[in-house]
């Protein structure tokens, strides 16, 4: 069922179907295959996106493609966007210059409920490419860093030439309140970290599970291992939230592409709550409490 909540009221209605344009303002290479732009909309006006969003960007000729935001909505003047290298769409948003203008359109879906979070500890868990929305999450609390408890980052990626937002990562490492486990499938000669998947440090990670949120974006076979950890430190299956960025398309529950039983992925979330995903087969692997002891 679509959830009408998330439908703009009519003086927004326009950009909720209607591209506007955005002009590129910054462009940096993360990595080979990853691309972050910083963009401007044209009008001026803010887009007031909240943690865990995405908007729809397009280039004519091209198409259309959903994205969530990576950049903090507390940063008014502009957006930015991971956009990862995998299609001709995305390859033409590569070779995007400053100056140059997209089609955007949003921001659609929920994101994380910060008010609900507001005074709880929060424990970050990303894994890969996962980091670019929870960004967003991260950077929103450090603007807002008295409004929450403790702020745990737990980040894996495959190696160390594929983490992003290295410079954000080292802020976040050098912060006195904020808590930062790191970790590589497969480490070189230059990592000095700990080496595993991120379930490795997600387990020596020591948190209240009465008062602890946490929020996990990443590939969808590491929800289930996470969820594992997360149930055998007793946390709440309602306080731990999965965001699911899967098949978006439209971006607003008409054609169907994100439909989940009968949740749509795009309106519905892209967050959700882990009880809500609980007999979605195909949304996880839902682990169940009973496993542990296997």
């Amino acid at each position: 069922m679509i959830d009408h909540d998330a439908v703009p009221p009519a003086e927004d209605i326009t950009r909720f179907y209607q591209p506007e344009l955005a002009r590129v303002i910054g462009k940096w290479q993360m990595t080979e295959m990853m691309v972050l732009l910083r963009l401007q909309p044209a009008s001026g006006e803010r887009l007031d996106h909240a943690p865990g969003q995405f908007l729809q960007i397009s280039l004519p000729g091209y198409g259309e493609a959903p994205i969530s935001f990576c950049s903090s909505p507390t940063q008014t003047d502009s957006f930015e966007l991971c956009v990862q290298s995998v299609g001709n769409l995305s390859e033409a948003l590569h070779d995007l210059r400053p100056g140059d203008f997209v089609g955007v359109r949003g921001p659609y879906g929920h994101g994380f409920p910060v008010e609900d979070m507001r005074g709880r500890d929060v424990l970050i868990v990303a894994g890969g490419i996962g980091i670019a929305p929870l960004r967003s999450l991260i950077n929103y609390m450090a603007d807002r860093r008295r409004d929450f408890g403790r702020v745990i980052i737990v980040y894996g990626a495959r190696n160390p030439s594929e983490r992003l937002f290295v410079e954000d990562v080292e802020a976040w490492d050098a912060r006195d309140d904020f808590e930062t486990w790191f970790t590589v499938d497969e480490p070189d000669e230059t990592w000095t970290g700990m080496t595993g998947v991120v379930t490795v440090p997600l387990r020596e990670v020591e948190i209240d599970p009465a008062r602890t949120t946490a929020a996990v974006v990443g590939p969808p076979v590491m929800y289930r291992y996470v969820a594992m950890e997360l149930l055998n430190k007793q946390m709440a299956e309602d306080d731990i939230l999965f965001s699911l960025e899967r098949r978006f398309k439209c971006g607003m529950g008409k054609c169907g592409h994100c439909q989940l039983n009968d949740l749509y992925v795009c309106q519905d979330g892209p967050v959700f709550r882990y009880t809500q995903l609980i007999g979605r087969t195909e949304a996880i692997e839902v682990w169940a409490p009973d496993e542990q002891k296997g």
